[in-house]
């Protein structure tokens, strides 16, 4: 090695040393055509839904429906065994849209997207026991029930994208996700260019990728700079409002990252926070409040208050049978009243299977996973997200339709009677 050439090598720092071995290998790979690329797609499909599953998710007759196939009205589904039909999710939502015009006065029913003058809807979910499960379930139960969904992850470790599909392998490549839309420099673009579909109809979705860390390191030094703080949330805020016309409904998973974490705040128009009832864990989210609180505080000292439609505590990983758990359950409903949601998420096996087959539950079928599990889980899910959508409908000033669509028990998390969804 010539001697000028060992003298700035001997220079470099350590960690420059190791982004230079970096980028020289990375860019090897590129000549070579063999650099990995971020994120890794896995295919996905949807499967179909059964004529019995759309009757009940939109709630009308199979009879009707079928009726309306022979009448040649709405989209035409697919006929199987023994004159079986079934529908795409695509076609359930043109069913919608035949639906509302058909039925007028049930509009709201069948589609259930924001009118002139309703706010977008951006629900912060905050890092806990099983916000990234909340967060997938979420966004996918929305856009079954007919909404628009964005779903952003802002985990640097990719934990809701890689339950869309979207694997890490390598190098990230540059801006694919939040980075993107929020960096300081001129590589800034805009927020329609990090946003994917998934194989949801009405659902897309932003990943979450390791370049998140750069956008925390570089809000972390111009916070302690001269200039103070560089006010990346309002980046969120701005970003975001370049594609609300095209949304109903915003699901950010957050992560740890705390300017992320502060920018997903300031946007948001509810928070939804996770805890499991056991001790040590409820322990964990009281400690995570006041960060929560840290963040919200910071923005209202600039004179931007924190005007949330709602803040809503959800339980999950819940053991009804476990009398421990029962006890830390009362303690959280005599806490917190009505800002704890009644629905609970029951620990559930079927959850846990569909996870290692890389699907949620509304991807399967029953016989996948089991009935009585599978059949339990989305009564549970189902619940859950039917407290959350009547909370948008209360925000955008609409009566409450989807908890009185089926009549629940008084017991956490169960309802007795069919759940509403796609569950059978």
């Amino acid at each position: 090695m010539p001697l000028s050439e060992n003298l700035t090598f001997q220079t470099d720092t350590t960690s420059e040393r190791i982004r230079r071995h970096r980028k020289e290998i990375w860019n090897r790979l590129i000549e070579r055509g063999a650099a990995p690329i971020f994120p890794l797609t896995v295919p996905r499909t949807l499967r179909s839904f059964s004529l019995g599953e759309v009757a009940e998710v939109l709630g009308v007759s199979g009879s009707y429906l079928r009726q309306l196939s022979i009448d040649g009205l709405g989209p035409t589904p697919e006929l199987g065994t023994a004159g079986r039909r079934s529908y795409t999710l695509r076609q359930i939502n043109e069913l919608r849209a035949y639906l509302a015009s058909a039925r007028p006065k049930e509009a709201l029913k069948f589609c259930p997207r924001r009118r002139e003058g309703e706010k977008l809807q951006i629900i912060s979910v905050a890092a806990g026991s099983a916000s990234t499960t909340t967060s997938f379930y979420l966004a996918q139960g929305l856009a079954l029930q007919g909404y628009r969904v964005l779903a952003i992850d802002l985990d640097v470790r990719g934990s809701l994208s890689k339950m869309f599909g979207y694997l890490p392998s390598g190098y990230p490549v540059p801006n694919v996700s939040m980075f993107a839309a929020l960096r300081y420099d001129d590589d800034r673009v805009g927020m329609s260019s990090v946003i994917r579909p998934t194989h949801f109809d009405g659902l897309d979705f932003v990943p979450g990728t390791f370049e998140l860390g750069e956008f925390e390191e570089e809000s972390s030094r111009l916070y302690r700079s001269k200039w103070g703080y560089p006010d990346a949330s309002i980046r969120m805020v701005d970003a975001l409002k370049e594609v609300e016309e095209d949304y109903d409904v915003v699901v950010i998973h957050c992560g740890l990252g705390s300017f992320l974490t502060a920018g997903a705040y300031e946007a948001a128009t509810g928070v939804l926070v996770t805890v499991r009832p056991e001790w040590p864990e409820i322990a964990s989210m009281t400690l995570s409040l006041d960060h929560f609180s840290h963040d919200v505080s910071l923005i209202e000292q600039v004179g931007r208050p924190a005007a949330y439609d709602f803040i809503k505590f959800l339980v999950t990983r819940h053991d009804p049978r476990d009398v421990l758990q029962q006890d830390a359950v009362g303690l959280l409903r005599d806490s917190l009243g009505d800002d704890l949601l009644t629905a609970t998420l029951w620990e559930s096996d079927a959850i846990r299977q569909a996870w290692m087959k890389n699907r949620s539950l509304y991807e399967l079928s029953v016989g996948e996973v089991g009935r009585s599990a599978y059949e339990q889980a989305m009564e549970t899910l189902n619940s859950t997200n039917a407290e959350v959508m009547d909370i948008i409908s209360e925000a955008w000033g609409r009566p409450k339709m989807y908890v009185s669509r089926a009549s629940r028990s008084t017991t956490a998390g169960k309802a007795n009677s069919p759940s509403r969804g796609l569950s059978k």
